[in-house]
């Protein structure tokens, strides 16, 4: 029976974090809300949604005098669309779609959804099976999607002291059996079935496939020279000097926190990198969307036993089927809620406001690259008539700037910086 009890609760959808523990009412000060509201960070349009999926805060809320949320509880049937409970006309956003190749509208809809809305959300939580089944509530547990591409694992054993480190980031080779792995009852031929996708940025297989059967437990048994409390999502990150490749790192990470239901910023998220060398970050201010705290090279922990009481391993930028860098899209449609959302989530945490669009203008920003496959051959033939603004030739463009950027900045980004005595008004037509 308690064996049925952990297994329930690992199939349950929890939050990750303690963000959604409520603060027992006997413990309130006079005055304070029941629960640190703020804390959740949401966009007004997630709110209801969060709320759908942690019923038992608002239930809280109900309950509270002093909960700022109470608009939102009239709207509890809003969803994201991958939960079971959610009813098609409260989900958040649907495709638009032409007919195309499919045989009707709303099977073009179905696909589109699942490619690249929160329907991919739905088939990965759909597709997490237990390859490490815990025994009690002190055992390891290891649960995964199909090919490993997300893990969680709790109570998990990390020994770095035998770790041997060059210049190759995503090393296959990095566990030898018995350096990672938790106590609990492991299923060996489960886990080494699922390595049809192996490689560094779309599975976490290499990574997991020397997993052991530890007979002790870790932390319990006093074997870890570190445990680490907070919750912990470990990432394989793209380049992060590109945009296009970095972002596939920010939205997969936004789409794990959908499949844990929980947004905190109260976590540590952990750079799983091989090598001994740094990373180059141009766009480090996103993280402050996902965390609260520097992100960890993994090399920190390098000559120690680490123990990790809650642990993600994120859903991968360059995933087969994955998003967005690998994700072949049905054609005719349109409109993806999943990534409204994402926009909404960032701008909403970083404290970005958005001034415009800005009625008969129009604003182009252009990407000027020297490469031999990405380079526009007729890019100066491009300019709308009545435009003012230009690309310098064979440098990128930050963006339309009305005032200089700071010193330094442009030669730090590689690019130069065009002032535009005002944004070019709308042409008739744009053939680009």
């Amino acid at each position: 029976m308690l064996m049925l009890l952990v297994f329930g609760a690992l199939l349950h959808e929890v939050s990750l974090s303690g963000q959604d523990g409520a603060v027992p009412e006997t413990h309130r000060a006079p005055g304070k809300p029941l629960f640190d509201y703020a804390s959740f960070r949401l966009h007004q349009e997630h709110i209801p949604r969060f709320l759908h999926n942690n019923r038992h805060i608002a239930t809280l809320c109900k309950k509270d005098a002093h909960c700022p949320l109470k608009e939102h509880l009239e709207n509890l049937n809003y969803c994201w669309g991958y939960e079971k409970s959610c009813q098609p006309e409260f989900r958040f956003g649907y495709p638009v779609c032409s007919l195309g190749w499919m045989d009707s509208v709303e099977a073009a809809q179905d696909l589109f959804w699942k490619q690249a809305d929160f329907g991919f959300v739905r088939e990965r939580l759909e597709e997490v099976r237990v390859l490490c089944r815990p025994e009690s509530t002190s055992d390891s547990s290891l649960m995964c999607s199909r090919y490993l591409q997300y893990c969680r694992a709790t109570n998990l054993y990390l020994d770095f002291r035998s770790i041997k480190r060059d210049k190759e980031r995503f090393r296959e080779d990095f566990f030898r059996k018995g350096e990672i792995g938790g106590h609990c009852e492991l299923d060996s031929h489960l886990l080494l079935s699922e390595g049809q996708r192996k490689s560094p940025l779309q599975s976490w297989f290499a990574e997991l496939r020397t997993y052991t059967q530890l007979n002790f437990r870790p932390i319990e048994d006093g074997k870890c020279d570190i445990v680490i409390e907070k919750p912990t999502y470990f990432m394989k990150l793209d380049a992060g000097i590109n945009m296009y490749h970095h972002f596939c790192d920010f939205v997969n990470l936004y789409i794990t926190q959908h499949v844990n239901n929980s947004f905190s910023t109260d976590v540590y998220i952990v750079m799983w990198d091989t090598s001994s060398s740094g990373y180059r970050d141009l766009f480090s201010e996103a993280w402050k969307a996902f965390t609260d705290y520097d992100v960890i090279h993994l090399k920190t922990y390098d000559s120690k036993r680490v123990c990790f009481q809650d642990a993600v391993f994120s859903l991968l930028p360059r995933m087969q089927y994955g998003l967005f860098y690998n994700t072949p899209l049905i054609s005719g449609c349109q409109h993806t809620g999943l990534f409204r959302a994402f926009s909404q989530h960032l701008l909403h945490r970083l404290h970005i406001r958005q001034e415009g669009p800005q009625d008969g203008k129009l604003r182009v920003t252009i990407l000027s690259r020297s490469t031999g496959y990405r380079k526009i051959l007729n890019q100066d033939q491009r300019k709308p008539q009545g435009a003012r603004s230009q690309v310098s030739g064979g440098k990128r463009v930050c963006s339309c700037l009305r005032e200089q950027p700071p010193e330094g900045l442009a030669a730090q980004r590689g690019c130069g910086w065009v002032v535009p005595d005002e944004l070019a008004p709308v042409p008739r037509s744009l053939n680009v």
